[in-house]
């Protein structure tokens, strides 16, 4: 069997590792960090189908995943008319996740080499891409913090405010997770603080005021900046999985359940290629058109929808509809999952 190399130990490298290595491929997997490690978003799985959970063999891992039924989308301080969600929604913070995948795919028999960076610019074959994100376009800003004793008035509650959305929702723990997106402000705190600032400018201070009050645990804030909307969905000139492929609205939630989809995408073509069924330009293509056919609908509706949650204006005009019933709530969620 040839060896498959996934650079990247996220969710969609280890997945796809570990199905790989089940399945009797070798798997080497290189992770610039450690276990386990706090991360911004995938905590909230959207769209994560039964089918993609039993492909990768993840349910033991997540067997205790937090279920989440309805949402409820507040504007300004004002919660609109609460909806129930089509498919159940998970909660698993990534500091469990990802260790669990890590501590699978070893156990499993991978060779996962942490503290380790390889070169992006070469792509041999057996290569995959899990992390390597190009920097294309504006910059958001993602923070996030768990908060240990805070009641919600849903399972998930989304909060809009200028240029920013923040949801909450609970983990496998009890914890609320807190997680935002933001359009950069001129900042000078660190740690909590910076959330809570962001919070104020964004026009939500009541929701600062509810997270610094519910004792929020000061270890699990993390921050990141990224261009968002930047694919390689398509793209021939090697396999790309999670983040490397795509990054869909955060809104969505879907997110996590597109990284762990790509994992399933490509793990035909590459037990093809490790058997020696396929060649890597075979296995590059069948992947690539895979992830044509998944994702390709769903970005672009996603990000038609963005500014609906982004700009003041426009939330007016999604309360508006929310208030009249006049949201096509199922409709838009299947677009976007």
């Amino acid at each position: 069997m040839r060896r498959i190399e996934i650079v990247g130990g996220g969710p969609a490298g280890l997945a796809a590792g570990l199905a790989l290595v089940r399945s009797g491929v070798p798997v080497t997997v290189l992770e610039a960090g450690g276990y386990p490690r706090h991360r911004v978003c995938g905590e909230f799985i959207a769209g994560l189908r039964p089918s993609t959970v039993d492909a990768l063999g993840l349910r033991p891992i997540l067997g205790d995943a937090r279920a989440h039924d309805s949402v409820t989308y507040v504007v300004r301080g004002r919660a609109l008319r609460p909806y129930p969600l089509p498919a159940t929604a998970w909660g698993i913070s990534r500091h469990t996740l990802d260790q669990r995948l890590a501590n699978a795919f070893s156990e499993a028999g991978g060779d996962l080499r942490t503290g380790t960076r390889a070169d992006l610019a070469e792509a041999p074959p057996g290569r995959v891409f899990a992390a390597g994100r190009r920097r294309r376009g504006p910059l958001w800003v993602g923070l996030k913090v768990h908060v240990r004793a805070m009641a919600l008035a849903n399972d998930f509650e989304v909060h809009l405010g200028d240029r920013a959305y923040v949801g909450l929702s609970r983990t496998e723990s009890g914890e609320v997770n807190a997680c935002g997106l933001f359009g950069p402000q001129a900042a000078q705190e660190r740690g909590l603080d910076l959330l809570l600032s962001y919070l104020r400018g964004s026009g939500l201070g009541g929701l600062a005021d509810r997270i610094r009050a519910a004792d929020p645990d000061l270890a699990s804030f993390c921050a990141t900046a990224a261009p968002l909307g930047d694919s390689r969905v398509g793209d021939t000139d090697g396999i790309w999985i999670g983040d490397a492929c795509a990054s869909i609205a955060p809104f969505t939630g879907n997110g996590l359940a597109m990284a762990l989809q790509g994992a399933e995408t490509a793990l035909g073509p590459l037990r093809d290629y490790a058997a020696g069924l396929a060649s890597w330009t075979e296995a590059v293509r069948r992947t690539a058109a895979g992830q044509r056919r998944r994702f390709r609908r769903r970005l672009l509706a996603s990000w038609l929808l963005h500014p609906f949650l982004l700009q003041p204006v426009r939330q007016n005009i999604l309360a508006g509809l929310v208030s009249a019933r006049l949201l096509p709530f199922r409709g838009l969620y299947a677009l976007v999952h």
